[in-house]
């Protein structure tokens, strides 16, 4: 279900993608509204679950993870292996972000981080090469990027 925005709303979400951390009142000064107006907005905006919640972003490297590493996931044998199975294993591997079932090429995409490219090894050596189903697996090397907070 889609939720109607008018241009405040949007205003207002684009702030906060880029500072979670907004109050109401900091919002309001920024949008000239009401701190009223603005908390009634983000209200309605939860409820209605445009904003599904806050999250923390962490630095990777500054945690001592130097590498992040994209994998391609085809399951070998899709009719024989538990795809519940794949994923609940796979969610078991705290270097593994995040896991996300795809159509195409792959069945699914890992986002995957680790201190060195000897660590990365470690990780798809020892973890995900004996995840149960894992066939053909393809990684590519984030080199950099840049956070996008998407259409608004």
């Amino acid at each position: 279900m889609t939720v109607d925005l008018d241009p405040i709303d949007r205003a207002l979400l684009r702030l906060l993608v880029q500072d979670a951390t907004c109050s109401a009142g900091a919002l309001a000064r920024a949008l000239d509204i009401s701190q009223p107006n603005a908390w009634r907005r983000l209200d309605r905006l939860r409820s209605r679950g445009v904003i599904k919640g806050y999250r923390a972003v962490l630095d990777r490297e500054a945690l001592g993870f130097g590498v992040a590493v994209f994998l391609g996931i085809k399951l070998a044998l899709k009719g024989r292996v538990s795809i519940e199975d794949f994923e609940r294993a796979v969610t078991a591997i705290p270097e593994v972000q995040t896991v996300e079932h795809v159509l195409g090429l792959y069945d699914y995409r890992l986002r995957v981080v680790a201190r060195d490219i000897a660590d990365f090894e470690r990780v798809l050596r020892r973890r995900i090469m004996t995840l149960p189903g894992v066939g053909d697996v393809e990684a590519n090397v984030l080199l950099s990027e840049e956070r996008r907070p998407g259409p608004i």
